[in-house]
This record gives C-alpha cells, sequence and structure tokens, in this order.
C-alpha cells in the first residue's frame, strides 16, 4: 500500500459520503493563505468529529488546539444551537485566522476563541465553573499531552469523551527508544490513559492523503 492508494481510497469515500463542503474549503484556503502549517484534520477525520459530537449528544464542547479553525467548524456543527464550545489557541494570530473561518462559517455565536497557552487558559475553565464537558478534543503540541490530559479529567465527567489526536506519528509511537519529544509526549499520554481506571479506551490508526496517523478515543466512565 502507497500514499497514492490511501489517497484514492480517500477519494473514493469522500466523493461518495462528503459532498463539496465550501465553508471547510474556504477556511484551508484562509489558513493557507495566512501562513498557517497544513496540520488540520483531513476532510473525512472531520466529519468523524462531527459526528461524535453528535452520536454523544454533546451540548459542551472544549478543543485544545485551534490552528486556523478547521476542526474547531467541524465539531461546532455537531452541537445544538444552543451549544457551547469553548476552543484554545496559544498563538494569536491563528486565533484571528479562526475566528474569520468561524464568522465565514456562521459558527461565531456558539463558539468562543480564547487566546493564550493552554496550560494557562485550562485553569481558568475549572475556575469559571464551565466543567464539565461532554468531549474534549486535544489537538495541540504533543509533549504537553500528558498534562493536558490531567485538566481534561479534571474538566470531564462520566459519560464525557476524550479524543486525542495524531497519535501514531506514521508508527514512531511504537517505538520505545524514540526520542522526539512528540512521540514521548503521546506515548506518555497514552500510558496514563492505560492507567486511569475511570476511563474506557482504544486508539484508531488511520492512513489517507495526511500520512500514517490515527486517534485515540476514550470513554470517561467514572
Amino acid at each position: 500500500m502507497t500514499l497514492a492508494t490511501w489517497t484514492a481510497v480517500d477519494s473514493y469515500f469522500n466523493d461518495l459520503l462528503l459532498p463539496e463542503d465550501p465553508v471547510l474549503t474556504a477556511a484551508a484556503r484562509r489558513s493557507e493563505e495566512a501562513g498557517l502549517p497544513a496540520h488540520q484534520v483531513a476532510l473525512n477525520q472531520g466529519k468523524l468529529l462531527e459526528l461524535l459530537v453528535r452520536i454523544r449528544g454533546a451540548r459542551t464542547v472544549l478543543e485544545i488546539g485551534t490552528l486556523g479553525g478547521y476542526s474547531t467548524i467541524c465539531l461546532a456543527r455537531g452541537l445544538p444551537a444552543d451549544g457551547r464550545l469553548i476552543t484554545l489557541e496559544a498563538n494569536a494570530d491563528y486565533a484571528r485566522v479562526a475566528t474569520e473561518n468561524l464568522a465565514n462559517a456562521d459558527l461565531a455565536p456558539r463558539v468562543e476563541v480564547r487566546v493564550g497557552n493552554a496550560l494557562t487558559t485550562l485553569p481558568s475553565l475549572a475556575e469559571e465553573g464551565l466543567a464539565p464537558f461532554d468531549l474534549v478534543f486535544i489537538d495541540a503540541d504533543k509533549p504537553s499531552n500528558p498534562r493536558y490530559l490531567e485538566w481534561t479529567l479534571r474538566l470531564t465527567a462520566p459519560g464525557s469523551v476524550i479524543v486525542g489526536d495524531n497519535v501514531v506519528r506514521g508508527g514512531a509511537v511504537a517505538d520505545a527508544r524514540d526520542t522526539d519529544p512528540r512521540v514521548r509526549g503521546v506515548r506518555k499520554f497514552t500510558e496514563m490513559v492505560s492507567a486511569e481506571s475511570g476511563l474506557s479506551a482504544t486508539a484508531v490508526q488511520t492512513v489517507g492523503d495526511k500520512g500514517h496517523d490515527g486517534f485515540l478515543l476514550a470513554l470517561v466512565t467514572d
């Protein structure tokens, strides 16, 4: 199997299951023009996020790592009209682009973009009494994943869903000798999930036009 084959399979399913989406296309284009890294989720992965929000029946969503707001749009689309999404972004320039994309998607009323290091802004969510969140999507700097998980556990309750993105790292996650801080962060994150008795979890590998990666999915059980 090659990247070309993976991409062809993505195209086959996307053409059948995902109609053309000018809002997401515009969001990706605006992010590219602003010089943001092309790290947003793929189209089919974004739809998965939307479906997870709907399947959970989530009314409150927390996203750690906004980038240009592509995944934010997908998550927010799954919420009811009176739902709320808070997304945390460390880079003010990225947050500005995300705010523009959310406005273009007519989703600004249900989304709040908070600017600042997530490890600084996460405590404020608890202090403001905004928890628990029904779903949390973790997609920021991987070395900080263990600390993000610590805060996520404080900001969720039984029945909450936790999604960690980019956990496969092209297969490097399986190599205990890998010294890349991103790989080490993901491994520690996964080990913490494993050790947490109040979580039921699995991981899913993905291949496609964004290469070989995957996500971790956990349910807070108690």
